[in-house]
C-alpha cells in the first residue's frame, strides 16, 4: 500500500521546470507522460468543476454509499458496482474491479471503508496509467501528420481547430487539409478554423476525392516545411464500409510521399455516448489502426466513466479529452488529476 500511494503521489505532481507536452519539440531520449509535464495554460475552471455531473454520479454517490461507517458486506459491494455501471464504467470492467474488492473481503485485508475504497483508488488508477501519454512532435520527419477519424457529431473539428491554435500558441507551423469530402459544410468549417487561426487549408469542395486532397495537402505541408498536417476525414459509422474504405485510401495514398505517414491516427468521440462510443472505438481500430484517441463533451455528461471502460479495453494512447468550448477546456489526460476528479481520497475518509 504504501508503495502504490508513493506512486500515484508521484503521478500526479506535475515539476513546473519540465515542458509542456504540446511545446515545440526538444529532442530527447523518449516521449514525456503527462503526468511529467506542467500545463502552462491556465484552466478557468477545475476539472472537477468542469465535470461535475459525472463527479455527482461517481464520486457523489459513492460518497452517499460510504457515509456512516457501513458494513462491508455483499450488499454494499452490489450498491458499489451498480454505482460504477451507472457511471458508465461500463458492465464488465465494473464487476472486474468489484470481484477483486470480494476477494480482499474474504481475505480480510479491508478492515475499514476506507481501506476498501484506497484499494478501488488504486485498481482504477492502475487501469488509467498505462494510457497516460502525450502527444510527442519528433524533430523529424517534417510535417508530423495526424490524421483525425471519428462519426459526425463527436466534435473532431472543433478539436482540430483547438489543437490548431494550442499548436501555433507553442511556434508550430499548422497546415489543415480538408479530407471530409463527404458532407456539405465540413469543408467550410475546416476553412472556417483555417481563417480563425490564419493557417493555411488544402480543399477541393464537397465529393472531392479525399485521398486526393490530402495527398496534395501533405505534399504542400513538405514543400513549405510545415511541422504539423492535421487531416480531416469524413464522419463515418462501422455500417458505412465505402467511408470505412476510404480512410484505408487515405494512409496507402500518404505512404507514397512518406512511407511513415501518418505519424498519428487520432480517433475523436463522444464521451457523452458512453458504451457506443467504446463500440466506435473498436470498429474504427479494427479498420485502420488507432494510436491514440481524443474524448470530448465530458462537461456534459454523468457518463464519464467510460474512459476506464476505453483505457481498460483498448490500452491506446488516450491523449486528450474536451471539457468544454474553449481552447483551455481542450486538455492533456492526466491519469492522476482525472481520477482525483471523479474519486478523490477523501471520499475514503479519515
Amino acid at each position: 500500500m504504501f508503495e502504490f500511494l508513493k506512486r500515484f503521489t508521484k503521478a500526479k505532481e506535475a515539476p513546473a521546470a519540465l515542458p509542456d507536452p504540446l511545446a515545440k519539440f526538444e529532442p530527447s531520449a523518449a516521449p514525456p507522460t503527462a503526468s511529467a509535464i506542467a500545463a502552462d495554460i491556465a484552466a478557468p475552471q477545475s476539472l472537477k468543476e468542469r465535470m461535475a455531473r459525472t463527479v455527482q454520479a461517481m464520486a457523489g454517490n459513492i460518497t452517499a454509499l460510504f457515509s456512516g461507517n457501513p458494513k462491508i458486506d455483499d450488499d454494499l459491494l452490489d450498491e458499489l458496482e451498480a454505482t460504477l455501471i451507472q457511471a458508465d464504467v461500463g458492465v464488465n470492467l465494473s464487476q472486474r474491479v468489484v470481484n477483486r474488492l470480494r476477494d480482499g473481503v474474504r481475505k480480510r485485508e479491508f478492515s475499514t471503508p476506507r481501506d476498501l475504497i484506497l484499494a478501488l483508488r488504486k485498481d482504477l488508477f492502475d487501469i488509467l496509467l498505462p494510457v497516460e501519454l502525450a502527444l510527442w512532435f519528433p524533430p523529424e520527419p517534417k510535417p508530423f501528420v495526424i490524421l483525425m477519424v471519428g462519426v459526425n457529431g463527436a466534435g473532431k473539428t472543433t478539436t482540430i481547430g483547438k489543437l490548431t491554435q494550442r499548436l501555433q500558441q507553442r511556434e508550430q507551423r499548422v497546415m489543415l487539409a480538408a479530407g471530409d469530402t463527404f458532407r456539405a459544410a465540413a469543408v467550410e468549417q475546416l476553412k472556417e478554423w483555417g481563417a480563425r487561426n490564419a493557417v493555411p487549408v488544402i480543399a477541393q469542395g464537397q465529393d472531392a476525392d479525399a485521398a486526393s486532397v490530402v495527398f496534395d495537402a501533405l505534399q504542400s505541408a513538405q514543400a513549405k516545411q510545415i511541422d504539423v498536417l492535421i487531416c480531416d476525414t469524413a464522419g463515418r459509422l462501422h455500417t458505412q464500409s465505402n467511408l470505412m474504405q476510404e480512410l484505408v485510401k487515405i494512409k496507402r495514398v500518404m505512404s507514397k510521399l512518406d512511407p511513415t505517414a501518418p505519424h498519428e491516427t487520432l480517433l475523436v468521440i463522444d464521451g457523452s455516448m458512453g458504451q457506443n462510443a467504446l463500440m466506435q472505438a473498436r470498429q474504427f481500430h479494427a479498420a485502420v489502426g488507432l494510436t491514440g484517441i481524443a474524448i470530448t463533451k465530458l462537461d456534459g455528461t454523468a457518463k464519464g466513466g467510460i474512459v476506464f471502460a476505453v483505457a481498460d479495453e483498448l490500452k491506446l494512447p488516450l491523449r486528450l479529452i474536451g471539457v468544454g468550448e474553449k481552447i483551455e477546456d481542450l486538455r492533456e489526460f492526466r491519469a492522476g488529476e482525472f481520477l482525483d476528479t471523479l474519486l478523490p481520497e477523501s471520499v475514503a475518509g479519515n
